[in-house]
């Protein structure tokens, strides 16, 4: 089933998985693309029947601005244009902050499906699952609204509420939840040693202080304990951000000026490598290097990375990257398949679009486009199984979504495998009966296989290996940037 659009409640109307965005100033280069002259004179013939013949008048701005948005999403699910309160909403969300319920959301069967709620939101509170479906917010049915109208009518002012009809897989009946809008300020970055020995490191999203605040955990953690033996990294649900950020995470734990990521697109600009160095994850207009103090032994100390299907662009060039360099051990489930980046080219007024622009690959040219990245060691998120994984939307699964660039057909036999329906009943079983799971506590089943591995003992493997097994002999390595040239890579570094 195809989903048409993805967005996040609170920070935009369909502003997608919170994007590996760039920052832009409107491209010159534009004014050197021929105008399609009928395809304009047909636009404006539109525009002059709609003002004179249509039921009502129609305001110039609303018209020519929903113009703009629809040509803009046809593009792509991530390809967004944004009005002032959108444009305003996204600035806040990079600075981990935002006015909402907390979840992620996706259009499908003309129902509103949660991808994911947020830690620590109203929606996470209140129970809401991945898989969910939204039917009705307060007395309004959600059949017949666009995702964009279904945002509005979620968001609104801080501490006032709204009523979500919610409608479960395996349920008899849709229930009824009331939640309270708010402020959420997303903590990006969570650390505590979890034994003696063995660190735990959240990153939750990508923002513009996430390697500032990463280095200074990390910092006081090898205070707390200078001889580690293992940092589990732990990038679950984690849906991007600034690439900046990505650089930096990934940096902190690799040899200096190392090839973190490199994009591929259609303009000059857009043909990039980026490095671990200063230059390319320092916060915009500033000289200092937030890694410059961290201590050296995070360069050695084994890591363990952990993804599910939540894990998307940002954080999958963290995992990809490291995963190249076999600097970590990526454990957990499939992630998202995000690997395109997002420009944000300002306009006058206070707008902007937000534009796709190029495809990311990783150090050795692996494109996660479409298809994620697969871990190393597969691990259920429960000991009995993942009840959720079947249920995630994943890139693949969103309508006009961006092949992996390699211009070979899409493989059904080589995408991701999903659950069969009699699996499906038995996880969503197991899925109803639980709360929602509280990553680094004592009940993290995949965290405990993280520190069974450090420590040499048996690690759960994932309910359904032969599935991975099959892809990955059918396909060992994704599809290659064009003209890439594989690294040899030996002890973490290029020879």
């Amino acid at each position: 089933m195809k989903v048409k659009q993805i967005g996040l409640v609170g920070i935009g109307a369909a502003l997608g998985f919170c994007a590996s965005l760039q920052f832009s100033a409107m491209a010159q280069k534009s004014a050197d693309a021929p105008l399609p002259l009928d395809e304009l004179r047909q636009l404006t013939e539109v525009y002059g029947l709609i003002k004179s013949d249509y039921v009502e008048s129609v305001e110039d701005k609303k018209l020519l601005s929903q113009a703009i948005a629809g040509m803009v999403a046809s593009l792509d699910p991530h390809s967004v244009y944004l009005d002032k309160k959108a444009y305003r909403e996204l600035s806040d969300s990079m600075e981990g902050k935002f006015v909402g319920l907390g979840i992620e959301v996706a259009m499908e069967d003309g129902y509103v499906k949660i991808v994911s709620p947020i830690e620590d939101s109203p929606a996470f509170r209140a129970g809401i699952k991945a898989g969910d479906l939204i039917t009705r917010i307060d007395s309004t049915p959600i059949k017949g609204l666009s995702l964009d109208e279904a945002i509005k009518k979620m968001r609104g002012e801080p501490n006032s509420k709204v009523v979500l009809t919610i409608a479960r897989k395996g349920d008899d009946k849709p229930w009824i939840v009331p939640l309270v809008r708010q402020e959420i300020r997303v903590q990006s970055v969570k650390a505590k040693m979890v034994e003696p020995g063995y660190a735990w490191l959240r990153i939750s999203q990508f923002q513009e202080l996430t390697v500032e605040d990463m280095a200074k955990k990390l910092t006081a953690l090898h205070a707390q304990d200078p001889k580690l033996k293992g940092l589990v990294l732990d990038l679950r649900n984690d849906p991007g951000g600034l690439l900046p950020g990505a650089i930096g995470v990934s940096a902190a734990f690799l040899p200096h000026d190392q090839e973190i990521v490199s994009t591929l697109g259609q303009l000059p600009d857009s043909n990039r490598k980026f490095y671990g160095r200063r230059e390319f994850y320092a916060n915009r207009g500033s000289n200092a290097d937030p890694l410059s103090k961290l201590p050296p032994a995070f360069k050695n100390i084994p890591i363990v990375v952990l993804v599910n299907g939540g894990s998307a662009s940002a954080s999958e060039i963290v995992a990809g990257a490291l995963q190249d360099y076999k600097r970590a051990i990526v454990m957990g489930t499939q992630t998202f398949g995000k690997g395109s980046v997002q420009t944000l080219r300002e306009l006058p007024n206070a707008t902007a679009v937000k534009l796709t622009t190029a495809r990311y690959y990783t150090p050795t040219g692996r494109s996660i486009q479409a298809k994620g990245i697969t871990p190393d060691i597969l691990v259920d998120e429960y000991a009995d199984g993942d009840g959720l994984n079947s249920l995630r939307v994943r890139e693949s699964d969103l309508e006009k979504h961006l092949s992996d660039g390699s211009g070979v057909p899409e493989d059904a036999a080589l995408k991701l495998k999903r659950d069969s329906l009699e699996e499906e009943q038995r996880a969503l079983a197991l899925a109803k009966s639980r709360k929602p799971l509280e990553f680094g506590s004592a009940d993290d089943f995949q965290l405990a296989q993280a520190l069974n591995h450090f420590k040499g003992l048996p690690v759960k493997l994932s309910s359904a290996p032969a599935k991975a097994d099959k892809t990955e002999k059918e396909d060992p390595v994704a599809p290659l940037k064009p003209e890439t040239t594989v690294p040899e890579l030996k002890n973490g570094t290029k020879k």
